[in-house]
């Protein structure tokens, strides 16, 4: 944190935050991409108080927006939803081009829980834990009911159908030039499915488990407005049951922590909608569908030295997790499993490679790890992952894709590289290969759950 940052900083705070007098510290929390955040302790005649500051610095100011909308327009949605009882933090100011901050604006800082495996644990959280799906459609029915088109928000938000959204979506995959069939099987599903009709509102985007902040009250903040758009408003209750976001608590579709039956209720006493398990699961699958590929985008960003990091590629390897899911979801059925239990040892070394990633995967776990803190102790973890993922890649990869290689062939009727017959298979598949093509939803559901094996053993929608 620089000098000359900190000192900026505090001359914009006193000169828009009535009754500041200093600032006792800044401490940066997270250092995104294009995002950064920030907790100011600022010194008040009435004592110190705590603020939050959201900003994009002035070298990255022409790629403010985290997603879809800038910083600025993002300050503007929290003060429609919080001036119409959303709960959220009060936005006291935003940076001036003249502040040469960058972009950003200064909030309230809150207090609670906001990391969504904590939420579906928590002993302090037990007893609200069961109230929050209904809260959550309460909620998401005032949010939908925003009165946007009276602000400028009506010239700054995007608009997008529902089919547009999956072409878009579609489209992003396509241009990262890998061959993932299930990825396009799902995406003809959903042009297949689109709804006919649909009510246009203000759509959070991002309404899920780890962006509300939960006391033992309730839900006090809805966060991170940055996707926010004017759409579908039911796309906002299927992605907040995408399974990635119940945080290993299957049993519970709504965020991990509550049902179906209590989020539409909740949605139906705000809104006066009823809003049908069809068009929920419609919106799940394309949740799903979104983030299997916004985990292979981000390896893509990491493989080409855009986003360096040790994170990075164990998320893109969580692609697999959001195709089970649709695989759940729209082609559900039996498959096989490799015995992960067993030990693959061909050759006569003592021990094998895949014997010695996991001998270190388990010191960085079981030892590193636990005598480390914050990040460094995560990192550990992720690192101890990355390993478990080519251990497990090294014992049973080879085997999996020779049982892919031989279904493909079957499958296409010809013989031909695993890579070729894969790129074969998501060609056919976005000209007009049916979805109902004897075999394919079982080889898809196959291939998707061996991969799956390979990459998170232990992920919910296998078992």
């Amino acid at each position: 944190m620089s000098e000359d940052f900190e000192t900026a900083l505090e001359k914009v705070l006193q000169r828009k935050l009535p009754g500041c007098q200093g600032l006792l510290s800044c401490e940066q929390l997270t250092a995104g991409a294009s995002q950064e955040t920030y907790r100011l302790a600022v010194a008040e005649a009435s004592g110190e108080k705590l603020y939050a500051l959201r900003r994009s610095p002035p070298a990255l100011d022409t790629e403010s927006s985290v997603g879809n909308i800038s910083l600025d327009t993002e300050a503007r949605l929290f003060q429609l939803a919080t001036a119409s009882g959303i709960p959220g933090p009060k936005v006291h100011c935003a940076l001036q081009p003249d502040d040469e901050l960058g972009s950003g604006f200064v909030m309230d800082w809150l207090t609670g829980e906001t990391l969504g495996q904590r939420i579906v644990r928590s002993k302090e959280l037990e007893e609200v834990r069961p109230k929050l799906a209904k809260e959550c459609g309460q909620i998401l029915g005032r949010i939908h009911a925003l009165d946007w088109e009276s602000t400028v928000l009506a010239d700054e938000l995007p608009r997008v159908s529902p089919t547009v959204l999956v072409k878009e979506t579609w489209e992003t995959y396509r241009d990262l030039q890998v061959p993932v069939p299930m990825i396009d099987y799902c995406y003809r599903w959903l042009l297949d499915n689109a709804p006919k009709t649909w009510r246009t509102t203000l759509v959070h985007g991002d309404f899920r488990n780890g962006n509300l902040m939960v006391n033992p009250q309730g839900i006090n903040a809805v966060l991170d407005w940055e996707l926010a758009q004017i759409g579908d408003p039911v796309r906002d209750l299927g992605w907040l049951c995408v399974n990635s976001w119940r945080f290993g608590n299957d049993t519970l579709p709504v965020g991990g922590f509550g049902t179906l039956e209590d989020l539409r209720e909740g949605y139906l006493e705000s809104s006066g909608v009823e809003v049908s398990l069809e068009e929920i699961k419609y919106w799940q699958v394309f949740g799903s569908f979104w983030w299997a590929m916004a985990t292979l985008q981000m390896a893509n960003a990491w493989r080409t030295g855009e986003t360096p990091s040790l994170e990075r590629p164990v998320i893109g390897r969580r692609s697999s997790e959001a195709q089970m899911d649709c695989v759940n979801l729209i082609i559900p059925g039996d498959f096989e499993l490799p015995d992960l239990g067993v030990t693959i040892a061909e050759g006569t070394q003592l021990p094998m490679p895949a014997e010695l990633l996991a001998g270190v995967a388990d010191f960085l776990k079981d030892e590193v790890a636990t005598q480390l803190q914050g990040r460094d102790a995560f990192l550990a973890k992720v690192a101890a992952n990355s390993l478990g993922i080519a251990q497990r890649e090294l014992q049973h990869g080879s085997a999996l894709a020779t049982q892919e290689q031989i279904r493909l062939e079957d499958l296409l009727d010809h013989q031909d590289s695993l890579d070729n017959l894969r790129w074969e298979l998501v060609h056919r598949l976005r000209d007009d290969l049916s979805l109902d093509t004897p075999g394919l939803a079982a080889h898809l559901r196959q291939t998707v759950a061996g991969q799956l094996a390979i990459d998170q053993p232990l992920y919910p929608a296998l078992h």
